[in-house]
């Protein structure tokens, strides 16, 4: 599915798709999903247009061959595909804290592979354009061996392959990052994938109170099935946010997880955490010209303010056991697919997705 121009609906088209080179494996794809950051990208809201393009980076798929020097994986595996890398190499992959490699940390200006800087995909002898090194709407692609976690093949690929971005994103940057304890109570900003992938997080640690503040208040009803048990919509009251929930919870709540990028909702997700204890994370990614201000006190007074990128996961070591969290029931995927459709209707997926359902 190819997009040719900004806004204009994808074209299904016959492409060529080269043999992987060095460090790369050529994977069939069978299963995609949509995630904002393709509709973001196609739109041309983001960065520099480039185009034409093959987007998607949601998905799972079989190798089909490897390149040069590719000895942890064969045809035949069962893959995730992953917009973020591990060369294994860079002083972030060797760190236990970190997970932005270096060398294959997200880049969503790049339209080539990092061997050679070339396309895979052509039509005709035309180049078309990669997308974060996955393009996972294409029935063929190649991606860097550092890109591609290797999963139990037991696994249904049409539900696991939400693991490779926004569900991820969010359930880790509450298992791993804000790390509630048992029976304490987690505020979470923002109700869309990432932020009910937070919440199932919250669940999963077994916390006490699951707060859910969203603007749409139509959001809840959908939120209780990931384990919220509380709502605020702070268009309902008249004082901030922050505040109502130093009300609700006698003193502000023990984490916080802020999922929408909005740089309000991450003021206030620092600011609604309790003192000496509490900790905020914030997964949403801010407009370029945002600025974050609060006052140092809050600091001062025991608050953690915490950053997370793909939720603190590294993809090849630690995505699997995720998909291992799903197998053990511990981890439920389903409730998060809302529609499934033929990859030729793939537009009409689009169409869900700006409509917000």
């Amino acid at each position: 599915a190819v997009a040719w121009e900004a806004g204009k609906p994808l074209v299904m088209e016959e492409v060529e798709v080269a043999p992987p080179q060095k460090h790369e494996v050529r994977i069939k794809i069978l299963f995609t999903s949509l995630c904002h950051t393709d509709v973001y990208f196609w739109e041309a809201k983001g960065h520099t247009p480039l185009f034409p393009r093959i987007f998607g980076h949601e998905a799972g798929g079989i190798v089909e061959s490897v390149g040069e020097g590719v000895t942890d994986l064969q045809p035949g595996d069962h893959v995730l595909p992953i917009f973020t890398g591990e060369c294994g190499d860079c002083p972030h992959c060797h760190s236990e804290e970190s997970n932005m490699c270096d060398l294959l940390r997200i880049n969503t200006e790049r339209g080539g592979m990092i061997h050679d800087g070339e396309s895979r995909f052509s039509i005709n002898g035309k180049p078309i354009h990669h997308f974060l090194g996955t393009s996972t709407f294409s029935e063929y692609t190649v991606v860097h061996s550092g890109q591609v976690a290797k999963i139990n093949p037991d696994a249904p690929l049409d539900k696991v392959c939400i693991v490779s971005c926004g569900l991820s994103t969010g359930l880790g940057a509450t298992l791993n990052v804000a790390k509630p304890k048992k029976g304490q109570s987690v505020a979470i900003f923002g109700l869309g994938a990432v932020g009910l992938a937070a919440a199932e997080g919250a669940r999963i640690a077994g916390a006490s109170r699951i707060i859910g503040v969203d603007l749409n208040s139509q959001r809840f009803d959908q939120a209780k099935e990931f384990g919220v048990t509380e709502f605020v919509n702070p268009r309902d009251h008249d004082k901030p946010v922050q505040q109502v929930i130093a009300e609700m919870t006698n003193g502000g709540v023990d984490r916080s997880v802020e999922c929408t990028g909005s740089v309000q909702a991450m003021i206030q997700a620092f600011e609604c955490v309790h003192d000496g204890w509490g900790v905020a994370v914030l997964v949403g990614v801010p407009s370029k010209d945002d600025a974050f201000k609060t006052h140092p006190m809050n600091l001062l007074n025991e608050r953690t303010l915490k950053g997370t990128f793909f939720g603190n996961y590294k993809p090849k070591t630690d995505i699997p056991g995720v998909v291992e969290k799903y197998m053990n029931k511990e981890l439920e995927l389903e409730k998060f697919i809302t529609h499934t459709l033929p990859f030729s209707e793939i537009n009409k997926a689009f169409d869900y997705m700006l409509k917000g359902e």
